[in-house]
């Protein structure tokens, strides 16, 4: 349940406390990716809260990027590929929380919107938060069984508070700005996404918590319709392959699958329809191969 280990000479402390999973790491520079291939279907729906004690982060996840200073921290969603970088060249002290998605108080909506987003830990609840993970795992050796319970109990409060604390500033923005944010967040989502042939409006919205006909609304203002979207940004991808000398050999319906297109008949209608070309005679024209 308790353990403190050493990773090599770079110090470990990790403490099970049921709800949540804290641990500590002083590491040399270094940059950490979750990609989406280890990420199973079912994959628990954890939370991770992390924050560096000293030293700099750098967090990324669904299109969003994060910049922490000491004591700042930062939600990540453990189900979608995200990225951690320590910054500068010093080691840094990491401390990272696992927490189940389901036992905060927050809905799916709200932890959405706090996710990679810089929170304070420096003042507030989010001060009492953070000082509170990196006290636990000072001295994590000493605790009896039935400290564990009340501790997590505690940790789980301090997090909900900090979490509500950023949540009701949030109810402050201005809707548009929120909007804005949300359409940066479906464009991300959307190029993160082009090789799944499976990826539609109805998706996207799913993956955002909102409905399919409101996610028609944010885009109508843009002038642009959500599949439209999906189709250029493809279009754009296998136009930039074709003219890639270096894919010269591999064949117009592997490149077409590449990009998420259902067989090799619609790609080719699909792009003689936005070039006025079909695939194969772009190539030829753009790398100066015979016809």
């Amino acid at each position: 349940m308790i353990k403190t280990v050493l990773g090599g000479d770079l110090p470990l402390s990790a403490l099970d406390l049921g709800s949540m999973d804290v641990t500590e790491l002083t590491c040399s520079p270094s940059e950490v990716r979750r990609t989406p291939k280890p990420i199973r279907h079912g994959h628990p729906k954890l939370c991770s809260v992390v924050f560096a004690q000293c030293g700099g982060l750098r967090v990324t996840q669904v299109g969003r990027e994060a910049v922490l200073g000491a004591r700042d921290f930062v939600l990540c969603d453990s189900s979608r590929p995200f990225g951690v970088r320590t910054a500068g060249h010093g080691r840094a002290t990491v401390v990272r929380a696992h927490v189940p998605r389901a036992m905060l108080p927050l809905s799916a909506r709200q932890i959405d919107r706090l996710l990679v987003t810089r929170l304070s830990g420096q003042e507030g609840t989010g001060a009492l938060f953070t000082r509170f993970l990196s006290a636990v795992t000072a001295d994590c050796d000493s605790y009896r069984p039935a400290d564990v319970a009340r501790l997590s109990a505690v940790g789980l409060d301090l997090l909900a508070a900090a979490l509500a604390h950023h949540v009701d500033a949030q109810a402050r923005v201005p809707d548009e700005s929120r909007q804005h944010a949300l359409l940066l967040s479906v464009e991300a989502y959307v190029c993160e996404r082009l090789h799944d042939q499976n990826l539609s409006a109805r998706a996207v919205a799913a993956a955002h918590h909102i409905s399919v006909s409101y996610l028609h609304r944010l885009f109508r203002a843009r002038g642009i319709t959500v599949a439209a979207l999906i189709r250029r940004q493809r279009l754009e991808g296998a136009r930039r392959d074709l003219s890639d000398p270096g894919l010269r050999d591999v064949p117009v319906h592997q490149i077409a699958v590449r990009w998420g297109f259902k067989g090799h008949a619609a790609f080719t209608r699909t792009f003689r329809t936005a070039y006025e070309i079909v695939p194969s005679d772009y190539r030829r024209r753009v790398l100066g191969l015979p016809l």
